[in-house]
């Protein structure tokens, strides 16, 4: 019983994903999610109390796995230069995902001022983030790869150089552009790192 609950929750989670993706998250509705979901509204209402906490439990969800899947990619790599790469092939995953996932969290970020889960949730998964770039760093400096004086402010110089360089091709529109920002992202990141 507790695996169908699950499942369905999942289910409502990625409609609503997919419903703030094309709608914007001011415009969706709880009917508009269970629409998507091919739910009824009561469904919906079943496993969560409203249209904010559909959205809490949505972004919990998806920032978690995208730190797993970017903090399973790092563990793969040997050296840190390697991961470094690997963190940032799994961040610069694609156009259409990183597009709808942006777009997505944008919305997002636009609310957190109004819920404090929001934030909450937000500054945990910079959190994670700014770990998978203090391992990198540690394990540069090891190396002497790197030559870093504060390793917490370049982790977050370095989440601050993908978060900048994704939304900088989100406003720019055009897919061909994605891999040249994914280099210049990487190039900037390895300044910061050579100091």
């Amino acid at each position: 019983m507790a695996k169908k609950a699950e499942q369905r929750r999942k289910q409502i989670l990625k409609a609503a994903f997919q419903a703030a993706s094309e709608k914007g998250y001011e415009s969706v509705t709880l009917q508009d999610i269970a629409d998507y979901a091919d739910v009824s509204k009561g469904v919906t209402n079943y496993y969560f109390k409203n249209k904010g906490d559909v959205f809490a439990h949505l972004f919990e969800w998806i920032t978690t796995r995208i730190y797993e899947k970017e903090a399973e990619s790092v563990e793969e790599k040997n050296t840190a230069l390697e991961k470094l790469d690997a963190y940032l092939s799994q961040v610069f995953i694609s156009p259409s995902e990183n597009r709808t996932f942006y777009r997505v969290y944008l919305d997002f970020l636009s609310q957190v001022k109004n819920d404090d889960r929001y934030k909450e949730i937000n500054q945990r998964f910079y959190e994670n983030c700014w770990s998978i770039g203090e391992q990198i760093i540690q394990q540069g400096i090891k190396e002497d790869a790197f030559q870093v004086e504060d390793i917490q402010q370049a982790a977050k110089s370095i989440r601050a150089m993908i978060d900048g360089s994704l939304i900088q091709w989100l406003m720019r529109d055009d897919d061909e552009l994605h891999k040249d920002y994914r280099k210049m992202c990487y190039d900037s990141i390895l300044r910061i790192l050579s100091r």
